[in-house]
């Protein structure tokens, strides 16, 4: 997919790219939603996965926070168990909890029950992002897709898990089972981001949010080759690739390896040490997201040092180490991009 030479010209994409932008490019994780007094207005008695499978709700979130910060990228506003829901699975997202899982998977029978998703399964998510990249324009939108081994464990868990104990106790002892689970999900989220590329998303996002449970043996052995499989047809799309995960500090070289043009990394990490672990590639992040509550110019120092260490990547997309926090004064979000995009590079 080419971008038309605006879009392919900004900052965002630069950077992902590995190309020189005009400035530090900004966008931040849940960004669309969560603070933003415009979201809790328009979701007040709207549930979360009804939301995300109405196009004009989910055109209008996704484009607040563009709106309201100027960043330098759209993140689609969607949830990563979108795509079981479309093709069947009995799951609801709980306030206060997360996705519950009905009925949670444990066997071969199991697995073969979830059907693979196509666009016919989502064509809510076509109709949002055509117009959301009519009215974007020059502003990059970003797709995403939850990685397999965070999509995995709430099905093998019912919900939110700490331990990931169930998971594990598949992965090691049912293994399978786990080897045919995680080839469903890679399928369905690799086809999810191809529907949101063809309609016109200018780069994608692979969150695996629980991949920090793991050691990088057991990483490398039953989870990364199915993240490098859905990479690796992301990557026939012709966008870049950005792999994200919460505490993963010892897995960010083989999350590089699997596939991403970018990683992410989350707060704990210094960046300039995760610059060396991640190899050819940009990176992104990573204030800790409790710095917006500080006072603006500790929060600005801060950033400040995280720009400079991000000089010496092959491409720096400034973000926060995880998503927004819900209480996050908007204000301050804005106070923050404006500093980023104005940083001497």
């Amino acid at each position: 997919m080419t971008a038309p030479a605006d879009l392919a010209d900004s900052a965002f994409l630069r950077a992902a790219r590995g190309e020189t932008p005009s400035h530090t490019p900004v966008w931040f994780m849940r960004q669309a939603g969560r603070s933003l007094p415009e979201y809790l207005a328009l979701r007040s008695g709207v549930g979360m996965l009804e939301s995300c499978m109405d196009p004009d709700l989910v055109t209008e979130i996704t484009l607040q926070p563009v709106r309201r910060y100027g960043v330098d990228a759209a993140i689609f506003f969607s949830d990563i168990v979108l795509p079981l829901k479309a093709v069947g699975v009995d799951l609801d997202i709980k306030p206060g909890v997360g996705p519950v899982v009905a009925t949670p998977v444990r066997t071969l029978a199991d697995v073969a029950a979830i059907p693979d998703l196509d666009a016919s399964h989502v064509p809510f998510i076509t109709t949002a992002i055509r117009r959301l990249v009519a009215e974007l324009g020059s502003t990059p939108l970003i797709g995403f897709a939850g990685a397999p081994f965070t999509v995995a464990s709430y099905l093998v868990e019912g919900g939110p898990s700490k331990e990931h104990a169930k998971t594990k106790a598949m992965m090691f002892g049912a293994p399978d089972v786990w080897a045919a689970l995680m080839r469903k999900i890679a399928g369905i989220s690799a086809a999810y981001l191809e529907v949101q590329v063809a309609a016109g998303a200018s780069a994608i996002q692979l969150f695996d949010s629980w991949a920090g449970a793991l050691t990088p043996e057991d990483y490398a052995a039953h989870v990364m080759p199915y993240s490098a499989s859905v990479l690796t047809r992301a990557g026939a799309l012709g966008v870049p690739r950005i792999h994200f995960g919460v505490g993963t500090s010892n897995l960010l070289t083989l999350m590089g390896e699997a596939g991403a043009d970018v990683v992410g990394v989350d707060w704990r990490t210094p960046l300039a040490d995760a610059i060396g672990l991640v190899g050819p590639r940009a990176v992104q992040g990573n204030l800790d997201p409790t710095l917006v509550f500080a006072p603006a110019d500790v929060m600005t120092a801060r950033a400040a040092a995280i720009i400079e260490a991000g000089r010496a990547a092959r491409g720096h997309i400034f973000n926060l180490g995880h998503g927004v926090i819900p209480s996050t004064d908007p204000d301050q979000l804005k106070r923050l991009t404006e500093f980023v995009r104005a940083y001497p590079l």
